[in-house]
């Protein structure tokens, strides 16, 4: 039956988002946000278009203090008594996104039951359900507002609202998950897990590393399929997973499923429908309608988006989303491909904010993360995590690209390593590939080698060690590569 309804919206994506968009804008027309843009008069996503203007959270946090302070109806028709705290990347302001009951089980855990029939599908021998899923969620402490309202990282919230037979078929216990100090946390839930029937893992790339470290350095173990025999998949997301794929095959040592997912504290926008498939399937039935800002439109007064029957393969565009928990026609941030248009599929190309466009060259997180890959491929090197910024033009040297490069493994040959990586950079991306032409406007990059921890060093100063957050991968100013050289050196 749910295989049924997966392939109904599959195969019909326009129909299902003229539906979800008439739910939302039906639900919430007598909210005060509702009143404010004549809901109760729109009748089609053209008119839903016109009448509401595009939104950053910015525009929207005014009305999110006022649900925080107790207020209700304000953005959306039922109570909200939760928030997932998102702390972003870009500053160091916290964003509160609201999450409604519907937000919880039409979109949320609505998602991660079809996700689990579509592996089923794809995989009908599984013996998934036979054991454990192990989660590594994100910072986990539930922080009080009022009486009523609290407010915690998307996992902690998720946690929290789960139904009671959740806890039948996860691990850990809810007192380690809910921990917020993080080495403490990995020897606990190394401790607490090993004897359990690891089936699945789910959570970010880096931490999952440092939790399968620990777990061998405790149990003198070569592997983790030694340790969790029945181990068959790792659920990831929040970053790219290439530049650790290596790493994993190598301490899991033996092949499992790998399975991306675009869970964002907004909502739960896609997942792989086939392990290893490069495209994500878009999730168009759980209560999100979706427009397709191209990216050349950002920052302009009067923003243009387009909707599924218009978008093109291989074009970056910025999400702009409406959602049952009450964001409308919200810039989400990320930037997505299309790789697929029958069924749609995406895959999260960057950040809208995060990227190098200092020389012209538009450098997108996709590139860089596929040019680490490549380079690594080709000198046996690992690299456990980067970032990078522009070198501006002064006297004596025109621009360049300044890396900052922990490695897991060290390349033998670090030149090779950096001359690999400039000609991936230049294969994946045209506007580098000219900004390169005889160094005229770019030289070589600079990558620097640092000591094994100075990311976590630096997360740690920032008091966001841990969880979903995560290294900016590229920025077109050099503070974050600044502040990180002073716990790199």
């Amino acid at each position: 039956m749910r295989q049924w309804r997966i392939e109904a919206w599959k195969n019909h994506p326009e129909d299902s988002q003229r539906e979800v968009l008439q739910d939302l804008v039906t639900s919430a027309q007598y909210t005060e946000f509702g009143k404010k843009y004549n809901f109760s008069k729109l009748f089609s996503v053209k008119s839903f278009k016109k009448a509401v203007p595009i939104h950053e959270y910015d525009d929207i946090k005014p009305y999110i203090q006022r649900i925080m302070d107790g207020e209700q109806n304000v953005l959306w028709n039922t109570p909200i008594y939760w928030f997932a705290k998102s702390s972003g990347t870009t500053s160091d302001k916290s964003k509160f996104i609201p999450v409604s009951d519907e937000s919880l089980q039409d979109c949320h855990y609505k998602a991660a039951k079809d996700v689990l029939t579509l592996y089923y599908n794809y995989n009908p021998d599984s013996d998934l359900l036979t054991g454990k899923g192990l989660v590594i969620g994100g910072s986990h402490n539930i922080h009080q507002v009022n009486e009523d309202v609290q407010y915690g990282d998307l996992s902690a919230v998720l946690l929290q609202n789960t139904p009671f037979w959740g806890s039948w078929i996860r691990t850990p216990e809810l007192s380690i998950a809910l921990m917020d100090e993080w080495e403490e946390k990995i020897a606990k839930l190394a401790k607490s897990t090993i004897k359990e029937n690891v089936t699945s893992i789910s959570g970010v790339p880096t931490w999952t590393l440092v939790l399968f470290k620990h777990i061998l350095e405790i149990t003198g173990r070569n592997s983790i399929s030694e340790v969790w025999p029945s181990l068959e998949l790792y659920m990831h997301g929040g970053v790219s997973f290439k530049p650790y794929r290596e790493q994993f095959n190598k301490l899991i040592g033996k092949k499992i499923n790998y399975l991306e997912m675009y869970n964002a504290s907004e909502g739960f926008i896609a997942a792989q429908e086939i392990p290893d498939d490069e495209g994500m399937l878009l999730f168009v039935d759980h209560g999100i309608f979706m427009e397709f800002m191209p990216v050349s439109e950002y920052g302009k007064a009067d923003p243009q988006t387009i909707g599924l029957r218009d978008v093109e393969l291989n074009k970056n565009y910025a999400p702009v989303i409406s959602t049952n928990g009450g964001l409308w026609r919200y810039l989400l941030g990320d930037t997505i491909r299309f790789t697929s248009l029958k069924p749609f599929k995406i895959i999260v190309s960057g950040r809208v904010k995060h990227y190098i466009n200092a020389f012209g060259e538009e450098l997108i997180i996709d590139n860089t993360d596929r040019a680490i890959s490549l380079a690594c491929k080709n000198t046996s090197a690992i690299v456990n995590d980067y970032t990078a910024a522009p070198i501006y033009f002064n006297d004596d040297n025109n621009g360049a690209h300044e890396w900052l490069v922990e490695f897991e493994k060290e390349p033998e040959d670090f030149e090779a390593f950096v001359g690999e990586l400039d000609t991936a950079l230049k294969s994946l991306n045209s506007d580098y590939e000219a900004k390169r032409h005889k160094n005229i406007a770019l030289r070589m990059p600079v990558v620097r080698k640092l000591k094994k921890g100075s990311f976590n060093n630096w997360l740690k100063s920032r008091g966001k060690l841990g969880g979903q957050h995560k290294v900016p991968r590229l920025s077109n100013e050099r503070i974050f590569i600044e502040e990180i050289l002073q716990y790199a050196l």
